[in-house]
């Protein structure tokens, strides 16, 4: 599947970083990634991390699927707003997800920091503002369903907003607990850096097919070349909707706008992500060289060429939203592109097994939470190889 428009800006960008081989010849491995985006990436550093024999592949060259098209926002919060999603699957689930995605984010930077990463990792605020009136109601009452949680939240009105960031909104949540990354750039650096403690890479080989046995699995690409793994674990994201027996999955088409380098920002803007309550919402941060990126209207998927033919439309659409809440930003389009992500009905991931695919396991991160989900959903398997199960497992589980 064509998961992303032509250009997007991280590409264009970093270019080739490293490459690597596709796999020529039948080999042995303890694991098996199947995935080479962020999310294979971090799964990849875990497993080699704590000493198992690891392959990784992807059918693409690595990062080019929907990680070169990631807008690549950290934030803790969920795409189901918390007081809604203790609704859905009570307190402690709720929190508890939450939770991971914030920590995640600082575990995140100290794994930018081990590796010597030069993927511009910043920590930065967030400010969840209501794109109309009637919104301000509902999110007074997430701001106090995370005050509870123990979350470092503040409160903030219109006139508060106006003054600290020039943006015209009816109120908004301030949380402590944001970050942004060059996702592209990081999922080279994490497999560069395990590649020299024996993490085997190869691009542009696909999966073909996948035979269980007694003990493990054994693969063939499309070369004609096997690969014998004791596990298997699949990070490849919504695409994976293809080869599961239940729906787990809605895919949106989303649009991003990036703005020129030299283009000014007042300071709140390098400090803060912005996203809204509209649906669907309005993004935005800097990126670490000062550029302004902006995201959203997301529609639903119905194929590649519908999509990109909505590129134009959409762009001038999202400069317009830009507009209407910071009236002082000027924007100088450099780039714009889109991409297809995923949804699930409760915001949370697939991570664990499941019961029709034997000595497999499944790091799926979804909708806007897809790398904080990875860096939790990694760690995640490795205790249940280990036969330690997380508390989240039961959350994030297949058939919930």
């Amino acid at each position: 599947m064509d998961v992303r428009s032509n250009e997007p800006f991280w590409l264009v960008k970093n270019g080739i970083k490293y490459s690597y081989p596709s796999l020529r010849e039948d080999i042995d491995t303890e694991v098996l990634i199947v995935g080479g985006g962020i999310t294979g990436a971090l799964m990849a550093h875990a497993a080699v991390k704590k000493g198992y024999k690891t392959v990784l592949i992807d059918k693409r060259e690595i990062a080019n699927g929907s990680t070169s098209a990631t807008t690549s926002m950290l934030q803790y919060e969920i795409d189901i707003p918390l007081y809604q999603l203790k609704e859905l699957i009570g307190d402690q689930g709720a929190i508890a997800s939450y939770l991971s995605c914030r920590d995640a984010i600082d575990s995140l930077h100290t794994l930018v920091n081990e590796i010597k990463s030069a993927c511009g990792f910043e920590k930065k605020e967030s400010v969840y503002f209501a794109g109309n009136s009637k919104d301000v109601k509902w999110l007074k009452s997430e701001f106090e369903a995370r005050l509870a949680a123990g979350f470092e939240v503040k409160w903030l009105d219109k006139e508060q907003l106006f003054t600290a960031y020039g943006l015209l909104a009816e109120g908004g949540i301030l949380s402590e607990d944001g970050g942004s990354v060059d996702a592209f750039c990081l999922t080279h650096d994490l497999l560069h850096y395990n590649s020299e403690k024996g993490l085997r890479v190869f691009d542009k080989t696909e999966l073909k097919k996948v035979k269980y046995e007694k003990d493990g699995v054994k693969v063939l690409v499309h070369t004609g070349a096997e690969i014998r793994a004791k596990k298997i674990i699949y990070c490849t994201g919504y695409e994976t909707q293809g080869m599961l027996p239940d729906k787990i999955v809605t895919l949106k088409s989303t649009y991003a706008i990036i703005s020129e380098k030299e283009n000014k920002h007042t300071p709140w803007c390098n400090k803060t992500l912005f996203w809204n309550t509209d649906k669907p919402y309005l993004y935005m941060r800097t990126t670490a060289d000062g550029r302004l990126l902006v995201g959203g209207e997301d529609v639903d998927f119905k194929n590649a060429r519908r999509r990109d033919l909505l590129l134009c439309k959409k762009k001038d659409r999202l400069v317009k939203t830009l507009k209407k809440y910071l009236p002082e930003v000027t924007f100088i389009e450099d780039f714009c592109w889109c991409g297809t992500f995923g949804e699930t009905k409760d915001g949370l991931p697939y991570i664990g097994q499941h019961p029709k695919f034997p000595d497999s396991y499944f790091l799926l991160g979804f909708g806007g939470n897809g790398i904080t989900f990875s860096v939790t959903g990694a760690e995640m398997i490795i205790g249940m190889m280990d036969g330690m199960p997380n508390l989240l497992s039961h959350y994030f589980r297949f058939g919930r």
